[in-house]
């Protein structure tokens, strides 16, 4: 597979800076000692809090240009969670990738 940055070798080579914000697609259900800027949350249907989405379905929070996260300080637990280079992290990535 390949990435913007080249041939995917190992996970030891995926770092946040690399991956293009793979994760960012994903829904962030936001827990009780989150605290996101308002503006990037939104109410799911079943009236859960969640990080805002745009249409194409990115985080609403995520800079387009760079692919950083904007409020990385303030970002939820669990994209603080979510393992750089693990099962799920390679996941993403794969199909993401497989889409484009």
């Amino acid at each position: 597979m390949s990435t913007p940055a080249g041939p995917l070798t190992a996970a030891a080579a995926i770092t946040c800076a690399t991956c293009r914000a793979c994760c960012c697609r994903l829904e962030v259900i936001l827990m009780g000692e989150d605290d996101p800027p308002a503006e990037f949350v939104a109410t799911d249907q079943w009236g859960g809090q969640v990080m805002k989405r745009l249409d194409d379905g990115w985080c609403a929070a995520v800079d387009r240009v760079t692919m950083l996260c904007r409020i990385y300080e303030r970002r939820p637990g669990v994209c603080r969670e979510f393992a750089v280079g693990e099962s799920e992290c390679l996941t993403e990535r794969m199909a993401l990738h497989s889409s484009t």
